[in-house]
């Protein structure tokens, strides 16, 4: 009997605290605006045009009492009515119930909600503004959250289970990638250590769909028409300063050598674009084909000069 007299008693305390808060004007106003709309100070203070100490005052004692909560986000913090758990649902019903009521009283809590329809206007100008003032610079400049690793990432997600080789492998950065989704990745390179390395590589990580293989690019170690994909990243070479650079014994390809040598081979619908031009000496090109044979598919991609 005394345990819930107890708790009676602290929620009669808890109501009795509550009402004490809104007892106060500025108070009740805050509470109804948040109640609207999630809100930053300064957005509080341009709707209640009340001093910016007066309002964080205010705040102070509604968030301590747990009716309002806060989270950051960027340089600012926002402000929003708190939700109660379940067990305190009914309570907090009651209480929003003598929160409008309350306002109903006051003159100005008609004018705070016209003051903060120009608030959230003006939120949605300066967000559309931010992007007016990118229109044309996509692509050209660094955006938060776009990046080609991240629409890589993204386009890998989305490729169905395929068997791939990857010509030209190295350690496997990019068969390596391919395995999370791939049915199987068959990674060729006529390095021992690094088919070696690739494959502990492989090992550490789990991958038991992605199989190295010594070999030669040319005549690589995997039966025709076995594959469904094939890609050839940076395994093509490349122009004078990458001979320098990069031990490189061939000068590049332009695109319309590669796309004769494609015809050549036997494959059809070819595709070749240069997807990327560096601005720096020696201005490496990334060179993109694209072509199909007897329904495989294949993919080819290197650096070249300008």
């Amino acid at each position: 009997m005394y345990h819930h007299a107890l708790i009676r008693w602290l929620k009669v305390a808890s109501v009795l605290k509550s009402l004490s808060l809104i007892a106060d004007p500025t108070r009740v106003r805050i509470l109804l605006l948040l109640k609207q709309e999630e809100l930053s100070v300064a957005e509080m203070q341009e709707v209640l045009s009340l001093p910016q100490s007066n309002i964080s005052a205010q705040l102070a004692k509604l968030k301590a009492a747990g009716l309002v909560s806060d989270r950051r986000s960027g340089k600012n913090r926002l402000y929003q009515l708190d939700d109660p758990n379940a067990k305190d649902q009914p309570t907090h019903e009651h209480f929003l119930a003598l929160l409008e009521a309350a306002g109903m009283e006051l003159r100005e809590v008609k004018k705070d909600a016209e003051a903060l329809k120009v608030v959230l206007k003006k939120r949605a100008q300066t967000a559309q503004a931010y992007f007016d003032a990118l229109a044309g610079k996509f692509g050209r400049h660094y955006i938060p959250g776009r990046s080609w690793k991240g629409l890589g990432e993204t386009l890998l997600k989305l490729m169905p289970p395929l068997v791939i080789a990857d010509l030209g492998a190295g350690e496997g950065t990019l068969s390596q990638l391919l395995a999370q989704r791939a049915k199987k990745v068959i990674a060729v390179d006529n390095s021992e250590k690094m088919v070696t390395y690739g494959s502990d590589l492989a090992k550490q990580h789990g991958f038991t769909n992605l199989e190295y293989r010594l070999g030669d690019i040319e005549e690589p170690p995997i039966t025709p028409l076995s594959v469904d994909l094939v890609f050839l990243s940076q395994a093509l070479h490349h122009f004078e300063p990458a001979r320098d650079l990069y031990a490189d014994v061939w000068l590049g390809f332009s695109e319309s050598d590669l796309h004769e040598m494609l015809g050549k081979a036997g494959f059809k619908d070819i595709e070749t674009s240069i997807v990327h031009r560096e601005s720096n000496s020696p201005h490496f090109q990334t060179l993109l084909a694209l072509a199909e044979k007897e329904n495989r598919f294949t993919s080819t991609g290197h650096w070249s000069g300008a």
